[in-house]
């Protein structure tokens, strides 16, 4: 299991690598200075896709990270049709 270090230095990095150093703090700042409802969030961030299209980027995520060797502790849920 990964522990909650990991997950700060993993998704720091993903942030470096998306937004650059400098904007990456940035949206720390922003997050931690501006209230925040992760659920009213959650529910617009997908809005104009699919479930069929969350899937197939989720399952092309989960291949990516399986194939790195970086998620051998992680198991999809069974695929269902």
């Amino acid at each position: 299991m990964i522990t909650d270090t990991e997950i700060k230095i993993n998704g720091f990095q993903a942030l470096t690598k998306s937004l650059g150093s400098v904007a990456a703090e940035r949206f720390i700042a922003l997050i931690q200075r501006e209230p925040f409802d992760y659920t009213k969030w959650q529910r617009t961030l997908w809005e104009d896709q699919s479930i069929e299209e969350i899937s197939r980027t989720a399952m092309k995520i989960y291949k990516n990270i399986a194939e790195s060797g970086k998620g051998e502790s992680f198991s999809p849920p069974p695929h269902t049709t």
